[in-house]
């Protein structure tokens, strides 16, 4: 099973393997190239594939709300965030 990054798991081998046998099953939640999942993985039946979901946990939903609240109280209070995204590099500070 695979919650964590699509990067980490060759998918175009793991269709094969999973086509031939080589690993039984699979069951994956993220995906190298999300929204796009590799066709070979979408044919296997021995597959389970789900979207993006291995976060949904009261705990960790919890965490991630309060990180999008800091990373607002900063940027308002300060002009910066506690976790930048590069995309957003050139968005202007907020005026007062």
């Amino acid at each position: 099973m695979n919650i964590g990054r699509g990067s980490t798991v060759d998918e175009d081998a793991l269709a094969k393997a999973l086509a031939d046998g080589t690993i039984m099953a699979a069951g994956l939640d993220v995906f190298a190239d999300e929204p796009n999942v590799p066709e070979g993985l979408l044919k296997a039946e021995n597959a389970s594939l789900l979207p993006h979901v291995g976060s949904a946990t009261v705990h960790t939903r919890q965490a991630m709300a309060d990180l999008v609240a800091d990373n607002l109280f900063a940027w308002f209070e300060r002009g910066e965030v506690m976790t930048p995204v590069a995309e957003t590099r050139d968005v202007p500070l907020p005026t007062r």
